[in-house]
């Protein structure tokens, strides 16, 4: 009953946690304006090739993993290393943080590839990746510290009052954030506890982790690593011609808004929904955009970005059974 109970949690805590942090976000806001925008007011053209640059970073991705697991002595077909990808961000969906485990399930399915190792890749993946966007990070803070400066300048900003700070709505948003996250590394933590118990598992874990120096073609996953990041960055930035009142924004401010995104969606929530909203829409304010276009704006992209993993889940999911099975 307490397993039961605990899986159930699981599910329900990050809907809940997302959920929350959404109503803080739209509490006040004119619903009405979004349907207008949706109707009338969005580009589709440029949509589209925004959600180019979105399929392929999942296309990059699978291609990178299959270089990672060259060195494992397994060759997958590149097709379902792609698919896995696709089934993986959908599984995050409903259940944050299950999707790269489920990916490694797919080849363990398809192509006889040990899940531990592959397991392994993954965690060598996702250490690259934060390695990428702390540097992505820095750099964006060096670039746009005079912005941020005239910012407060200008608008005479003042650091608010403790007070403030505690009868604010923002502050509590925040901290469900920092709680979401603490509660991933305890999960975290636990899960390699768990390892450390299954020695077996653990080392053939390792022997994934590891596998990335023998990788053959260096520059290869190198571009491949650049690639991703580009697409993911062009996936978010391109979203803004699609709308007259984000249109006039620069590369970066996309880069702000886009580091402040990807911290966001750290928190365990179904494709970073609520954290994601209040990153995006805060700092586009602080580019001039007023808060209900910036809220509109976040909440028409995050929910086609939403639709598109899901076709892609669906698609990923049908023909890994119909070309695999």
């Amino acid at each position: 009953m307490n397993k039961l109970l605990k899986e159930i949690l699981k599910i329900i805590l990050p809907i809940f946690l997302g959920g929350f942090i959404l109503y803080w976000v739209y509490r006040d806001f004119d619903f009405s304006r979004a349907g207008a925008v949706l109707l009338r007011g969005t580009n589709w053209w440029w949509m589209s090739f925004s959600l180019f640059f979105g399929v392929m970073s999942h296309v990059v991705r699978g291609w990178r993993w299959k270089q990672t697991l060259k060195p494992l002595g397994v060759r997958p077909v590149t097709s379902d290393c792609v698919d896995a990808i696709f089934v993986s961000y959908a599984v995050n969906l409903a259940l944050p943080r299950i999707g790269e485990v489920s990916r490694c399930g797919v080849l363990a399915r398809y192509d006889n590839v040990s899940f531990a190792k592959s397991l392994g890749t993954v965690v060598t993946e996702r250490l690259i990746d934060t390695l990428c966007i702390l540097l992505i990070a820095g750099l964006t803070f060096l670039l746009q510290m005079p912005v941020f400066f005239r910012f407060f300048a200008e608008t005479g900003t003042k650091i608010p009052s403790l007070m403030y700070l505690l009868t604010s709505p923002w502050f509590y948003v925040a901290l469900f954030c920092v709680v979401g996250v603490l509660v991933l590394l305890y999960y975290l933590l636990r899960m390699l506890s768990f390892f450390e118990r299954v020695k077996g598992v653990a080392l053939n874990v390792w022997e994934g982790i590891l596998s990335l120096r023998d990788v053959n073609n260096v520059p290869l996953f190198i571009f491949y690593t650049v690639l991703i990041w580009l697409c993911y960055f062009y996936h978010f930035y391109i979203a803004f011609y699609c709308f007259q009142f984000t249109e006039h924004l620069g590369y970066l401010a996309g880069l702000v808004m886009f580091v402040g995104g990807t911290f966001a969606v750290i928190v365990p929530t179904p494709n970073g929904a609520g954290p994601w909203h209040f990153a995006v829409i805060t700092m586009m304010m602080l580019y001039g955009v007023n808060a209900t276009d910036a809220g509109v704006f976040a909440l028409i992209v995050h929910a086609v970005q939403t639709l598109l993993v899901i076709v892609l889940g669906i698609w990923g999911g049908i023909h890994l059974s119909l070309v695999r099975r």
